[in-house]
């Protein structure tokens, strides 16, 4: 793919994961021109509308091998992050006939950003990026985590070092809550392996956003801002979860503010990466805090988001397996990319009692009903009977896009009325609270 007659070449893909996320990936790469075959490990429901399910898991790395010398695969896109925590990039690169396959995503080394929290804030540390100041503790340093939480003032902040299922970070009030926490986690295994080391860090105090990188190791492409919602009920309120709902783009982040995060952040991320050595293809999810105009980085994640992926891909007017070859070809700087001025916003309908207890097999209606929404699946499986089941606790996510953030808002609740499964749960509020900054949303 080196020349101007590999435009015209199909290019056949293998896409890894599941959820949300991966059907709205596999939605937009489907849409190229250049879309030869597009296999999706394991898919759902939804993904099989865009090219064919493998009924193979996102960590089985042998199994995905196997499927590889079956088929002619040209480029590999991993969507969740434990595989590329786990290595399938080097899985890929130490096997003679795979090793050519460009795999879109991280090795390890740059996997760990989001694997290890701690490595994630040093590595800040070493390149001046802006983030709350921390301190790391291990098994045997219990008394010296409590003696450094008198050095903070509340809220505090604790996040097991490894990967949780996005349960590992806790915000607690009260100092005596705090300490009994970090005896859970570091005595009492709470999180298991990922609770090994203890990260705690100042509370910033800020409104929450996320930016998305695109990278090829060199150059990069800043996609849509978003804005996601974490907690199970209105307003903010009850525990947290995968995310409920998001918006895009992010009306308090406009010219000056995102000037500022590519300067501070985005940039010196990339030339961290060249200084260290790592070899860093795919996409960067970087959590950050606006604290009253300046960007502090929150985490590092090392793939797309989800719920953000089903409204910062929809507003991406480009050829995203464009781009993505791009990635693979280290010539991303001279692919175009256009965005869209529209607002996306999407709301998760989850199983009745997540996060916690909820059952699943739960039949699903309305999906053929009309309207402006698209429908991404995140926990669906088709029966032999045809009927589209529930299979996790995130189940479906409802994306429209508006040309403001109440004509969104109106879409999407219209869109929810006409689905339906016994307990099915969603937020009413999201959007709400940037209702006062629509007037002046901007499309970045």
């Amino acid at each position: 793919m080196n020349s101007a007659s590999a435009k015209s070449t199909p290019i056949n893909v293998l896409l890894i994961g599941s959820g949300g996320r991966e059907h709205a990936l596999a939605w937009k790469i489907s849409q190229s021109s250049r879309c030869g075959n597009l296999f999706i490990a394991p898919g759902n429901a939804g993904t099989a509308s865009c090219g064919v399910n493998i009924p193979v898991q996102a960590s089985d790395f042998e199994g995905i091998r196997n499927f590889l010398y079956s088929e002619q695969i040209d480029m590999v896109v991993v969507g969740p992050e434990e595989p590329l925590v786990l290595g399938i990039r080097e899985f890929f690169l130490s096997d003679e006939k795979l090793s050519g396959i460009p795999v879109i995503g991280p090795g390890k080394a740059g996997a760990q950003l989001e694997g290890s929290k701690d490595f994630a804030k040093a590595f800040m540390s070493r390149h001046g990026i802006p983030t709350a100041e921390y301190q790391t503790f291990s098994k045997d340093q219990v008394s010296e985590a409590k003696e450094f939480l008198s050095k903070l003032s509340p809220p505090f902040v604790l996040k097991a070092d490894g990967l949780a299922a996005g349960k590992g970070v806790l915000i607690l009030n009260d100092r005596v809550a705090a300490e009994n926490e970090i005896d859970e986690i570091l005595t009492r295994d709470k999180f298991g392996k990922a609770g090994s080391k203890l990260v705690i860090e100042e509370f910033l105090d800020g409104i929450e956003l996320s930016v998305f990188v695109l990278t090829d190791g060199h150059s990069y492409k800043i996609l849509p801002t978003a804005k996601d919602y974490k907690r199970i009920g209105d307003g903010d309120t009850g525990l947290n979860t995968g995310g409920m709902g998001a918006v895009s783009p992010v009306p308090f982040a406009g010219p000056e503010f995102l000037s500022k995060v590519e300067e501070r952040i985005i940039k010196p991320t990339i030339e961290g990466f060249k200084k260290e050595g790592i070899d860093y293809k795919g996409f960067i999810f970087i959590g950050l805090m606006n604290v009253k105009g300046d960007p502090f980085v929150i985490e590092y994640n090392v793939r797309m988001g989800d719920p953000e992926t089903e409204v910062v891909i929809p507003r991406i007017q480009s050829d995203l397996l464009d781009l993505l070859e791009g990635v693979a070809m280290e010539n991303l700087s001279f692919r175009e990319m256009e965005i869209s001025s529209a607002t996306s916003m999407t709301v998760m309908l989850v199983s009745g009692g997540y996060p916690e207890e909820y059952q699943k097999g739960k039949k699903i209606t309305g999906l053929e009903s009309e309207s402006d929404a698209r429908i991404f699946h995140a926990a669906t499986r088709k029966e032999n009977s045809g009927d589209i089941v529930t299979t996790g606790g995130r189940v479906l996510a409802v994306t429209v896009t508006g040309s403001s953030i109440s004509e969104a808002r109106e879409k999407v609740y219209a869109a929810i009325d006409r689905i339906q499964f016994d307990q099915m749960y969603f937020r009413k509020d999201i959007g709400i609270d940037l209702l006062k900054y629509q007037d002046s949303a901007l499309s970045k």
